[in-house]
């Protein structure tokens, strides 16, 4: 978001006046919906909370918070609590010290809010109005009674802001309905969020406000996700809008759409492979592709990725299969893809659980966005850790959302949460001994979204020179590599492989060419097929086949040791193993081509020559 965003929230729920009845939702709303958004990741504004405030000081919060604005400033006002309407018609705020008969005195008109909002120089601003209008009150109080209907929206549509790119007014309710706290408005229940700003909240903080998924909530998405979920909790509830509004406005980011990240394109040399009439050609273009995509560089990789869809589109079917087949490896594979923490003793801290992702870094950048507010995600090198709350009994059962670049997974967490025994006291236990504490989950229910990015852990600092280095626990084994080694001395024998593969090719076809050219002049009597036993073809042939083979496997284990063991090697190291493994497999793909070739020639034609 570039612009300034600033919000002020205002929650009133205790009266002095006996007549207007004490409110449960609007302090626990206030802290709810201020958390998600001042959260950077969701809305990014500044927010400031007025809570059981008097008339006068509302006042003062609100033409404060209008005043010294520019365009570049977004302007989010929100009111949680009683709406009254006086006998001339016009729709009151009530204050902490708000007297019924006394509103002009005592209560803040939405004329005093609608001129504040006339007079900013704010670009934008949005009036969030989550107000208990009429009946709402104490049974039998004669010092409040309502006067007609509110029409909520008319004290507010009346006049366009003077300056400014526009505004908007959301409502919880309009008329004579209800604005419901829960699904009641007993005076006995304990404290519930209100259904609308209870909706407001959910929708920022999941994401699933994003209808169109395009990775922002704009103020139509919030509407309409509200509207539907207040009118699924109570019917008789009906949010309402109005607006004059220049261009989309952007309430929040959603983390409901994938992972985006801006791509280097690729190399015009490469872009030129892919556009060959040449399949061979554009079949070499995508096992480079296949080579990038799995770069520890994210944009380069990402590059990779966007030319392999539209391959796998737009290209002929074995060079489209052969991409699709490439696309395949960084599918979101998590290990397990369920976690069962068994029966937990209430208010203890149970073992994390790990997952472990699969595949390159591209695979395992991804989001993990945890449905229910008991599960807790941390992320790790690999994956994640996770653990669970377990402040509430019984059975637990939710699922973590995995989204990445390209794929969705959905990791299932159970739990059975059991009252904690009773110690016995009648045996003296031995101590366990000390154990290093661990980091106690935080104490709010919010649904944490975590983005996991497979990042190399740093390097621990050499030892001075004077410091001699610690004795290792175990000695390595002679006849086996070092794991900082064992990706370079792969790569070199892939390599070695492919030119023993491309000169026992040569040494092939220079045998089969003497061999044709000395049938030819044997005339009608001779025999292509002794010729070339004689000269001995077939036994480089074979050696070439296997040895090509041997140098594409060495080079694939080469690579996987080092995407795997990637800390233990250095920058200069892991770039030589990935030139020696490209150099090899650019001699051992056509060599094998080429044996496979003369092969065939040989059992199809030797029989006719």
């Amino acid at each position: 978001m570039t612009d300034t965003r600033h919000a002020l929230i205002i929650a009133n729920d205790r009266y002095a006046d006996q007549g207007l009845k004490k409110l449960k939702a609007p302090a626990q709303d206030a802290e709810a919906l201020e958390r998600v958004l001042h959260d950077p990741q969701i809305g990014d504004f500044d927010v400031e909370i007025v809570h059981n405030a008097t008339a006068d000081l509302m006042r003062r919060r609100i033409q404060a918070f209008f005043n010294d604005r520019t365009r570049a400033d977004t302007l989010l006002l929100h009111f949680s609590c009683h709406g009254l309407k006086s006998e001339s018609g016009e729709l009151y705020f009530a204050a902490t010290d708000t007297e019924p008969p006394l509103l002009a005195a005592t209560a803040v008109p939405s004329q005093f809010v609608r001129g504040c909002m006339s007079g900013t120089r704010a670009g934008r601003t949005v009036l969030f109005l989550d107000c208990c209008y009429g009946g709402a009150f104490s049974r039998g109080a004669a010092s409040v009674r309502a006067s007609g209907e509110v029409h909520v929206l008319e004290s507010f549509a009346k006049d366009e802001p003077a300056s400014g790119r526009g505004w908007a007014v959301i409502t919880a309710s309009d008329s004579m309905e209800y604005s419901f706290e829960g699904n009641e408005l007993a005076e006995n229940s304990g404290p519930r969020p209100s259904v609308f700003t209870h909706a407001v909240v959910e929708g920022l903080e999941t994401g699933e406000a994003d209808l169109d998924a395009d990775g922002h909530v704009s103020l139509d998405d919030l509407y309409d996700y509200v509207y539907s979920h207040v009118k699924e909790q109570n019917p008789h509830q009906t949010p309402k809008k109005a607006a004059e509004l220049q261009g989309e406005l952007h309430l929040a980011h959603s983390r409901r759409g994938r992972i985006k990240i801006a791509a280097i394109p690729s190399p015009p040399s490469l872009q030129a492979a892919l556009g060959s009439d040449e399949v061979l050609t554009r079949q070499g273009a995508v096992l480079e592709l296949d080579r990038r995509l799995q770069h520890p560089e994210l944009p380069l990789a990402e590059g990779a990725r966007q030319h392999l869809e539209e391959i796998a589109r737009n290209d002929i079917q074995q060079i489209a299969g052969l991409a699709s087949e490439v696309l395949g490896k960084i599918r979101l594979s998590p290990s397990p893809d369920r976690l069962d923490f068994g029966m937990v003793p209430r208010n203890s801290t149970p073992q994390k659980r790990s997952v472990t992702l699969h595949g390159p870094p591209l695979a395992r950048h991804c989001v993990a966005q945890p449905k229910q507010s008991w599960i807790r995600v941390d992320p790790t090198r690999n994956g994640l850790d996770v653990r669970i709350d377990t402040t509430a009994e019984g059975h637990l059962s939710g699922d973590i959302m995995l989204k990445g670049v390209a794929d969705e997974a959905v990791l299932h967490v159970e739990a059975v949460v059991a009252a904690a025994r009773e110690p016995d006291r009648t045996k003296p236990r031995p101590q366990p001994p000390p154990t290093p504490a661990e980091p106690t989950p935080p104490s709010d229910d919010r649904r944490d979204t975590v983005i996991i990015e497979p990042t190399r852990p740093p390097r621990p600092p050499k030892p001075p020179p004077s410091t001699p280095a610690p004795a290792p626990a175990r000695q390595a084994r002679p006849d086996r590599p070092s794991p900082s080694r064992r990706a370079p001395a792969l790569a070199g024998a892939a390599l070695a492989l492919a030119l023993a593969s491309v000169a026992t090719l040569v040494l092939t076809l220079q045998r089969a060419t003497v061999a044709i050219i000395e049938r030819g002049d044997q005339g009608v009597g001779g025999n292509v097929e002794d010729n070339i036993r004689a000269y001995g073809a077939l036994t480089p042939l074979i050696v070439c086949l296997i040895t090509g083979a041997l140098a594409l496997a060495a080079g694939a284990y080469a690579r996987h040791e080092l995407e795997t063991g990637r800390e233990h090697y250095a920058k200069q190291a892991a770039s030589s193993t990935h030139t020696l493994v490209s150099v090899a497999k650019g001699l051992a793909i056509p060599a094998l081509v080429l044996a496979v070739l003369a092969g065939l020639a040989y059992l199809v034609g030797s029989p006719h020559w």
